[in-house]
């Protein structure tokens, strides 16, 4: 952290005082010295490497319900002292607010990357010619392989004037496989990612090849799948990236963004019932080494696990320092940020479904007609209604309590609230996939999991005309 060292705790507190010098009731400050890269490789050849440096500093003030910030790219002393000067003439009081004595809090390490990268990118390049080799011989009907790795860097430092001195280190990497299968027809095209919040080591226990293959051999079966009929059916939706359910439709509307400004369909609901009984899910930030794990928030608050819904029963909403106040609900470490030039807010990190007592098998074998949603997609939400609608990128039809004939096509229809409700039957198979969340903070990683799902009834869109049974 030699990047921050120049800010001792005496210079900090100098700037926090003239920060507040005008009335504020609180002022922070989060500086960051990063990077980002990107690696590409087209069928087997690379074609793209980028590097960006990414360092500076934000300053904001709160004052009753009025929040005003600023950003810097040269973060020295004497810039931070007039960026916060400028910042305070936002308000024309006097103090009326110490800042605390500073404290370092004990963080629990749970993001602890140890290879973050080799020294000529060999590694890398690698890594990127075993899954472009092995989605590329996975069928003869694979025409386009693009294959990418990113890694982001990030050390911060927050400083506040509740106390708040707190530094942290980064790395979050992620590989990509992009497949598009063509029968000299038509093309379809599939995309998968796997990453975690350290380096390369994460690599060394993942078979990328069988991954690869696995990403060509879905986009082959459906590009020969029948469109989907659509209709009100039960849907089984699987472990892994199929949380993106959760995710969307009901934790967005769980976020303080939304709650509190009364734009959320799960406002004043805590204790109340909103999911069937069977239901427990939890956004973790402390997941070892997970892809939206983090030791600390942009707000220099330790990540904890908050149970989010028990047993049908909603818990706890995703809260920031700011809106702790504004909502009287406890802080939960959820507080997050591209980077210095977005103002931070309450995100998720780690959010899933926990087990529940069913195997993969017996929900497929109590479904007699359905979709088996296999992979997720994209979609999108409406946090103060809680509709959505969600792409299914690789579907099956559940027949007679067996999988049949892959569908494409497939999309789902409904609200947050019913889903939650009507879920009757999880699975004892979590798993979590990697996205990126893009909200007002702007993008961060964040996981996505959950077991096996059925949920008894949804509206499954599709393009097939007749009927599927």
């Amino acid at each position: 952290m030699k990047e921050f060292d120049f800010i001792t705790k005496e210079k900090a507190l100098e700037i926090l005082e003239i920060a507040l010098s005008t009335g504020g009731d609180f002022a922070e400050v989060f500086m960051e010295n990063g990077s980002s890269e990107a690696f590409e490789m087209t069928l087997g050849k690379v074609s793209q490497i980028s590097y960006r440096n990414v360092s500076g500093a934000a300053i904001r003030i709160i004052k009753g319900n009025t929040e005003v910030n600023t950003s810097l790219t040269d973060y020295s002393y004497e810039n931070l002292k007039n960026a916060a000067k400028v910042l305070a003439e936002s308000f024309d009081g006097v103090k009326t607010t110490d800042v605390l004595e500073f404290v370092s809090k004990e963080v629990e390490t749970v993001c602890n990357p140890t290879r973050v990268s080799s020294s000529d990118a060999s590694e890398e390049i690698l890594l990127l010619t075993k899954a472009s080799s092995a989605a590329m011989s996975a069928h003869e009907e694979i025409k386009q392989v693009i294959c990418g790795l990113t890694r982001k860097l990030q050390n911060i430092f927050v400083f506040a004037s509740d106390g708040t001195y707190q530094k942290d280190y980064r790395c979050n990497m992620r590989l990509s496989v992009n497949c598009i299968a063509s029968d000299g027809v038509s093309m379809h095209s599939i995309g998968k990612t796997s990453g975690k919040a350290i380096g390369l080591e994460q690599y060394d226990t993942v078979d990328v090849e069988e991954f690869a293959r696995g990403v060509a051999l879905d986009a082959v079966e459906m590009l020969h799948a029948d469109p989907m009929v659509g209709g009100e059916m039960p849907v089984v939706i699987n472990n892994g990236f199929g949380g993106v359910i959760l995710h969307e439709a009901c934790v967005h509307g769980l976020e303080a963004t939304s709650v509190a400004k009364g734009m959320s369909v799960f406002c004043g609901k805590l204790g109340e019932k909103i999911a069937s009984d069977i239901v427990n899910a939890v956004d973790d930030g402390t997941n070892l080494n997970a892809w939206g794990s983090i030791n600390v928030d942009d707000e220099g608050t330790p990540s904890k696990c908050n149970v989010l819904i028990e047993n049908g029963i909603l818990k706890s909403y995703l809260v920031d320092k700011r809106n702790s106040k504004v909502m009287n609900h406890p802080i939960t470490g959820n507080s997050r940020r591209e980077s210095y030039k977005y103002q931070t807010t309450s995100r998720m990190t780690n959010t899933y479904f926990l087990n529940g007592k069913s195997t993969f098998d017996e929900i497929i074998a109590n479904t007699k007609y359905g979709l088996f949603a296999k992979e997720m997609g994209g979609g999108s939400v409406n946090p103060a209604t809680g509709e959505f609608n969600f792409a299914v990128n690789v579907g099956y039809l559940i027949e007679d309590g067996k999988i049949t004939k892959p569908v494409k096509g497939a999309t789902l229809v409904g609200s947050g609230r019913d889903v939650l409700l009507r879920i009757d039957m999880i699975g004892d198979n979590l798993s979590c996939g990697h996205g990126m969340c893009g909200s007002m903070s702007g993008s961060i990683p964040t996981n996505v999991g959950q077991p096996t799902i059925r949920v008894s009834s949804m509206t499954v869109g599709g393009s097939g005309k007749g009927g599927n049974k």
